[in-house]
């Protein structure tokens, strides 16, 4: 008789599963007592692996690096600028890939968003390769809601999406290496710490981008504020396609040629085997 088939790894291998068994009851627990209204955020850890729900949250007050207000109140006195390689009204419209792909993914994510950073860390290799054979082009739309969540507060979400505008600005795939970077374990904060409202932080960060290392103009940007409006820009159209009552409630959230991709409870994909059998299953493969 193997190993793997003796009494005590049978009983050992039971007990896995019942542990396995409970934890996912307390996640879909979890996820019905977080179902929030009223214009409430409710924040879902990454370890629950449900994602981030959106709804109407308010902005909070200072916090130790900058207010959400203050960081907005900069932003509106400076002057429009659209980053290269957007495009759409006011450059909201954020497309990689080939042009000519028959299919659209949209990805809805926020730069401090925990789930989203779980999600590119174990899935995102799964969309770039798709992107790169012509599977579909991808549309991202990023929102900065947690920036307002009351219970973090911060500034990080609009500075690290500023910062993407200038990663766009110099290429799409300084723009593609610096979202990996900004969501790589090693670089992305609790969503609690907002690390990402410090520029420093942010082009510290960037030097892991061979596009973006040492380049000075990129570096201005991000100090200067250059694409901040771009940034309130991107949010606003966000805000209008994600919450409460949205076929889209929290990040990260996909469609697919205009189809949520989700399971049958509702959950998004949390690696690169669930996100390609729901793609292939809305492609009808």
């Amino acid at each position: 008789m193997s190993n793997r088939n003796n009494p005590q790894n049978k009983a050992a291998a039971r007990e896995r599963l019942r542990a396995e068994r409970e934890r996912q009851a307390k996640k879909d627990k979890l996820r019905r007592q977080l179902l929030v209204g009223g214009g409430a955020l409710a924040v879902l850890a990454a370890a629950v692996g449900i994602g981030v729900v959106v709804s109407n949250a308010t902005n909070g007050s200072k916090n130790t690096k900058v207010s959400s207000e203050d960081w907005e109140a900069a932003a509106k006195k400076t002057e429009f600028k659209q980053p290269a390689n957007s495009t759409g009204d006011k450059g909201t419209t954020v497309v990689m890939g080939k042009q000519d792909a028959k299919n659209t993914l949209e990805v809805f994510e926020d730069m401090r968003c925990p789930v989203c950073s779980d999600f590119e860390q174990n899935a995102g290799e799964t969309v770039l390769k798709d992107v790169k054979d012509g599977k579909y082009k991808v549309q991202y739309k990023i929102g900065t809601f947690l920036d307002r969540n009351p219970m973090i507060k911060g500034s990080g979400s609009k500075n690290a999406l500023s910062a993407l505008g200038a990663a766009l600005n110099v290429g799409p795939d300084a723009f593609l290496d610096y979202k990996k970077a900004l969501f790589a374990a090693k670089n992305h904060p609790n969503e609690q710490d907002d690390a990402f409202s410090d520029d420093e932080k942010l082009i510290d960060i960037a030097q892991q981008v061979k596009a973006l290392k040492g380049n000075s103009a990129f570096e201005k940007d991000v100090k200067d504020g250059t694409f901040d409006k771009w940034a309130l820009e991107m949010s606003d159209a966000f805000d209008k396609v994600v919450g409460q009552g949205k076929d889209i409630q929290g990040t990260p959230g996909f469609k697919l040629d205009g189809k949520v991709l989700a399971d049958e409870q509702g959950r998004t994909p949390r690696t690169g085997e669930q996100f390609t059998a729901l793609v292939d299953k809305a492609l009808g493969k």
